[in-house]
């Protein structure tokens, strides 16, 4: 995606002139190369369709099929009757004084088209009517712009509805359903005189509906397009160039260019070229975009994605597009899915660029929005888009809606974190990109602890359809002590969203036994199952390719490995997860995961395919259970390949499976050995998808399971751009036995502070504790600390501790550990009946400056293993004058209270 920018000089400076708040927002970073927020504006409303907008010298001309416009929602103001026209002032989105009605006096008048000449001074208005302010017309209509009232000079009679138009200094075009004009044969195209509506020689004659038509920069070409098939007897479907004269063929488009299913519905020109908009209907369609070059009139790209193009507006090197667009994936983009009605992309490419404001389908043919045009005011500019709409963004807005170049106020979606540590020193900071939807490249940054200050910045870009993961690796960590974390997404302009939830870890002092071994094998996906909220699935490897939930598997369940960590539980019936990365799979590759099952309709446990929450269309690569519990590995390579078990694996144990593809042909192993293996499937097919865990479409492969899902548990799902070898495979199944560190959390049992100040006080029922050495506070915790579990010996012990709420609670002074010798209770201690001390020391805590902020201090590991078992206290000592104030056991939120964090490693 591209990265952000600012907003031109030119802008800055019209803005820093002291424009209206009301009508120019306050200058905002947006998308490269993209004109507009995607934070729509107030903007009134009609009671119908918008078919087509036109705009002259800021003032936005809206035509349709409308009885009456009203205030945007939520706004002061009256309902006002119209007749199918509204004009607008482009920067307030409010009706100007021209007033104009467009009637016929039987059927549905409408308006299906407008164009403004070059000088600005006159709008040319078509579709079907025969008055405008009772002044009779014929389906067009020439308007005085400084007047608003028809030119009565202008007499071209259309007999049928006019849907396209396009003006030169002295033509005006016309496409539609008509079969004359002014009394003359003219076949759905038509040039008049621009003065008086005189017919012109102009003649391009086809057999269906004309919907489109413009004229190159340079006068000599018209540019027509429609639902046709000939054009004046010359094969050419859909789209055709015609000299600007006579209509004359220059350019046809065989059958095939544009499937005969599809037609044009829009054409924009600019200065190197020109965009058709394209809808289709049945099977084979072509509902996306083409972008076509001077000269050659041949095409530059085309861009397939399926839902139905209504307009395309090319603008400062970027064509904007109105559709319902569902299906972007064979340009690489979005699976077929959601609906996206505002597309942008480079005039130079089909790469979409992040913007994406949104309607809702609405009225009529659920086609959302049907016309764009773009006016400037002020040093602004404003994109305008009509339809048949009622939403915008989410929120009620009928018919019209615009986006101006200023003004970006929408922050980022808040994202959303995990963390792991799998050696020691290390923690994996890890989130879903968030989604911003005028900002494709935003700024995360990275708090530890609870501090204000980040620990590190990161920028990475995402669109709706792809929000990958993103990472940092917090090296600065000590093994066995814990922390937390929380990330902000910021956007270019500085909207910031809120801090993430905290994800907390304990660094190791061991290895993961499991997990160390499969990273050690290079995977670049590693879901590990861990998370306790959704809908996100956090990845572990070096590639960054998280997962979605879908459908809601359950969270939390023991997982397969002995040294801990949870399962997903899959219902069988709608619970998967997909990679939120389309992706493609090498020559060689290897699947693994664990599994529990006592399923007798089978399922997918995990494969790929080239759809997310639906069932892909093409689908390989995966391992699945039959009805018997058999296990099955399949690649597509022009037929399905597969290899299998024997035995059956639904006796509701833990069971290991990996299956490798490579040159070396196929293999399955199951609980650490090789049950199956053809060494002649060596292929597979070739597209790019996602990675599936939990289900996805098996038709037609063998033995196909009652259910695509699969019900039963999932746990540390790993794909590697390689070939497992039997060693390594035997090596994590291995691995997956042994014990690894296991972490303790103790809470304070008890804990107080006593002060010199107040030298008979008992502050045991106090939220805070207090550290200072003159005048003196100290602090005294106590821990009921367990035995060691048998076969390991403690390697860590670390005492965590938060300030307080209050203003002053950091400290500059660093605060001594020593261990309590002498009794003492917390509802009977104070300074006067204060415990001895131990001589030893047995760590120092460096306070955070901040309130609300977390800290760690290391113990000595010896001191604290020779007391497991039984009662252990900690005095926190300082000899500054800096007070510290942290939170009690009393504190009203159970993340401040001190805790000591024990690690117990294997002997």
């Amino acid at each position: 995606m591209r990265r952000t920018r600012g907003l031109s000089v030119a802008l800055a400076t019209a803005l820093a002139a002291g424009l209206a708040a009301a009508v120019a927002p306050q200058a905002g970073a947006i998308s490269e190369s993209v004109a507009f927020t995607a934070d729509d504006l107030p903007t009134w409303q009609t009671n119908g369709i918008v078919w087509a907008l036109a705009q002259a010298d800021g003032v936005v001309f809206a035509g349709g099929t409308f009885s009456a416009v009203r205030p945007p929602e939520g706004e002061t103001g009256s309902e006002q009757q119209v007749a199918n026209f509204v004009a607008l002032d482009a920067a307030t989105g409010a009706p100007t004084d021209c007033d104009l009605s467009f009637t016929v006096g039987s059927g549905t008048a409408t308006v299906r088209a407008m164009a403004v000449s070059p000088d600005q001074q006159t709008l040319y208005v078509g579709g079907y009517f025969g008055a405008v302010n009772g002044t009779a017309v014929s389906s067009v209509a020439a308007i005085d712009i400084d007047t608003c009232t028809p030119r009565t000079g202008f007499n071209a009679a259309f007999p049928a509805t006019v849907r396209a138009l396009a003006v030169t200094g002295d033509t005006v075009y016309a496409g539609g359903d008509f079969t004359s004009v002014n009394g003359q044969p003219r076949e759905r195209f038509a040039a008049v005189a621009a003065g008086n509506g005189a017919l012109r020689p102009f003649t391009a004659d086809v057999d269906e509906p004309g919907r489109a038509i413009e004229v190159t920069p340079d006068g000599q070409h018209a540019l027509i397009g429609g639902d046709f098939f000939t054009v004046n007897g010359q094969n050419s479907h859909a789209l055709a160039v015609v000299d600007a004269v006579r209509g004359d063929v220059e350019k046809a488009y065989p059958a095939g260019f544009i499937p005969n299913t599809s037609v044009v519905k829009d054409i924009d020109t600019d200065g190197t070229g020109f965009y058709t908009g394209n809808e289709g209907t049945g099977g084979g369609v072509f509902d996306g975009r083409i972008a076509l070059d001077y000269g050659t009139f041949d095409q530059r790209w085309r861009d397939t994605c399926l839902g139905a193009t209504q307009a395309v507006e090319s603008y400062q090197d970027v064509l904007y597009s109105a559709s319902h667009a569902h299906d972007c994936s064979s340009v690489g983009e979005f699976p077929d899915g959601r609906r996206q009605h505002f597309l942008a992309q480079p005039t130079t490419s089909t790469a979409k660029l992040g913007w994406f404001p949104d309607t809702n389908d609405g009225l009529g043919e659920g086609i959302g929005p049907r016309a764009i045009t773009i006016s400037s005011k002020n040093g602004v500019d404003y994109l305008w888009s009509g339809g048949e709409f009622t939403t915008v963004n989410g929120a009620a807005a009928q018919g019209l809606t615009r986006f101006a170049s200023t003004g970006d106020v929408g922050a980022p979606t808040v994202p959303v974190i995990g963390a792991d540590a799998v050696e020691p020193g290390k923690v994996k900071v890890r989130w879903r990109t968030s989604m911003d939807d005028d900002d494709s490249r935003l700024i995360y940054k990275i708090y530890r602890n609870g501090s204000s200050t980040p620990i590190g910045t990161v920028e990475a870009d995402s669109v709706y359809w792809e929000r990958p993961q993103a990472s940092f690796t917090d090296t600065g960590v000590t093994p066995g002590s814990s922390y937390s974390y929380r990330v902000t997404a910021s956007d270019p302009a500085g909207n910031t969203s809120a801090l993430s939830a905290t994800a907390s870890v304990t660094v190791p002092k061991t290895a993961e036994p499991y997990a160390s071994s499969v990273l050690a094998d290079g995977p670049n996906l590693y879901w590990r199952h861990d998370e306790k909220t959704t809908p996100y699935v956090g990845d572990s490897s070096a590639g960054d390719q998280s997962g979605v939930m879908s459908g809601g598997p359950a969270l939390g369940e023991a997982g397969a490995l002995t040294s801990g960590g949870t399962s997903f539980r899959f219902d069988g019936s709608d619970d998967r997860l997909y990679s939120d990365r389309r992706t493609t799979v090498g020559t060689s590759y290897s699947l693994e995961t664990w599994f529990r099952t006592t399923t007798t309709s089978g399922g997918k446990l995990v494969g790929f395919g080239n759809n997310t929450t639906r069932n892909s269309g093409s689908y390989d690569k995966h391992i699945y259970m039959a009805n018997d519990g058999r296990l099955f590995f399949g690649a597509y390579s022009g037929a399905t390949r597969t290899v299998n078990s024997l035995t059956r694996y639904n006796d509701g144990k833990w069971h290991h499976v990996v299956g490798t593809q490579g040159a070396g042909g196929m293999a399955l192993y199951v609980d650490g050995v090789r049950v199956a293996r053809n060494t002649a499937y060596t292929t597979h097919q070739s597209y790019a998808g996602y990675w599936r865990v939990g289900g996805d479409a098996l038709s037609g492969w063998p033995s196909r399971p009652s259910s695509d899902n699969f019900a039963g548990q999932i746990d540390e799902v790993a794909v590697y751009p390689t070939v497992l070898g039997a060693d390594r495979v035997a090596a994590h199944h291995q691995q997956a036995t042994k014990q690894g560190d296991t972490v303790t959390s103790v809470q304070a049992s008890e804990d107080t502070y006593v002060n010199e100040g107040s030298k008979s006080t008992a502050y045991g029922s106090a939220t805070s504790l207090a550290v200072r050495g003159s005048s003196g506070y100290e602090a005294y915790l106590r821990f009921a600390l367990p035995a060691a579990p048998a076969g390991t010996t403690l390697t860590g012990a670390a005492l965590e501790v938060r300030t307080d709420s209050s203003a002053t609670a950091g400290s500059a002074d660093a605060v001594t550990l020593r261990p309590v010798t002498g009794e003492w209770t917390e509802a009977g201690t104070t300074w006067n009946t204060k415990p001895a001390l131990g001589p030893s020391t047995l760590g120092t805590l460096t306070p955070p400056a901040a309130s609300n902020s977390g800290a760690t201090a290391e113990l000595d590991v010896a001191a604290v293993r020779a007391a497991l078992g039984g009662d252990y206290g900690v005095a926190l000592t300082g000899t500054g004058t800096d007070a510290l104030w942290l939170w009690s056991s009393e504190a009203p939120s159970a993340a401040g209270t001190p805790r000591l964090i024990l690690t117990f490693s294997p002997q």
